[in-house]
């Protein structure tokens, strides 16, 4: 199934995890990640679990946040590094470098993992 970030509750949960409004972001996501089914429906919940543990973040909440990412991380882990429309290998790198700062109990001052459109091949 092609996932159409362009339009519907993709695009608008997007619209929203980029102006930093997370848990809006994951209520967009979850009713969409509610119609599919693998392997969009494990990814998208990945994404869901990124979302939510920047809402954690936010909150002060570094242990959820922490957990989340670990989630997300495990999901993601299984995408090849384009999938569903988005460039899975930034965003997991993103995670990554969120969890070994966590880890560490070190301020972070990098931006949020970043959910960005993947570069189509010439063929697309």
């Amino acid at each position: 199934m092609e996932l159409d970030w362009n339009s519907g509750g993709l695009a608008a949960g997007l619209a929203c995890y980029r102006n930093q409004e997370f848990f809006e972001a994951h209520e967009h996501w979850e009713g969409v990640w509610n119609e599919l089914v693998d392997p969009e429906r494990p990814f998208l919940q990945g994404l869901i679990q990124v979302t939510v543990a920047m809402h954690h973040y936010q909150r002060a909440n570094l242990l959820g946040a922490e957990r989340q990412l670990r989630r997300a991380l495990e999901r993601l882990e299984r995408c090849p590094a384009c999938f569903g429309g988005i460039d899975v290998a930034t965003l997991r790198g993103d995670v990554r470098a969120w969890l070994r700062a966590l880890e560490k109990g070190e301020e972070f001052s990098a931006t949020f993992p970043r959910i960005e459109a993947a570069a189509r091949s010439p063929e697309e």
